[in-house]
């Protein structure tokens, strides 16, 4: 395995960490609401639209993000070197995956671990075996090397 030391960033990934952990802390403290992402979307997308203003900014800030921080440095260049129609079965696939889990990455791995909740440490441990066993049939078992980053 080769590590691009040229895009390792230490300084950047724990800012980057603790911001998500503050914004995390901030909406449980203030708000009492868990940064999960799924759970936030999914109660913009049910029929009650009451109470929703706080998803509405939530979900404005990560849109806005990226384009704050082009304003400050060089936003790196992205490749996806999938097709749409994978593209949506992707995202389709974490919908159901984060359903079925009750929750996303965010809120399990980030705001659950935190509350040292079992459940989810069992959910986030399923997240990245998941993960793990993709890139390894990916990669050395169908040899997708040219498919993956």
């Amino acid at each position: 395995m080769d590590i691009a030391w040229n895009a390792f960033t230490p300084g950047a990934s724990l800012a980057g960490g603790l911001l998500i952990g503050l914004a995390a802390s901030v909406l449980v403290l203030c708000n009492g609401r868990i940064a999960g992402i799924s759970g936030i979307v999914a109660g913009l997308l049910s029929a009650r639209a009451e109470g929703n203003g706080w998803r509405w900014m939530f979900v404005l800030g990560l849109l806005l993000a990226p384009v704050l921080h082009a304003l400050v440095t060089a936003l790196p260049a992205i490749g996806i070197d999938a097709g749409i129609p994978v593209i949506l079965l992707a995202g389709l696939l974490v919908g159901v995956g984060t359903r079925y889990g009750a929750g996303c990455t965010s809120g399990h791995g980030v705001c659950g671990l935190s509350r040292l909740s079992l459940r989810s440490a069992v959910a986030t441990a399923c997240f990245m075996l998941a993960g793990f066993l993709t890139v390894y049939l990916l990669r050395h078992v169908l040899a997708l090397q040219g498919a993956l980053p």
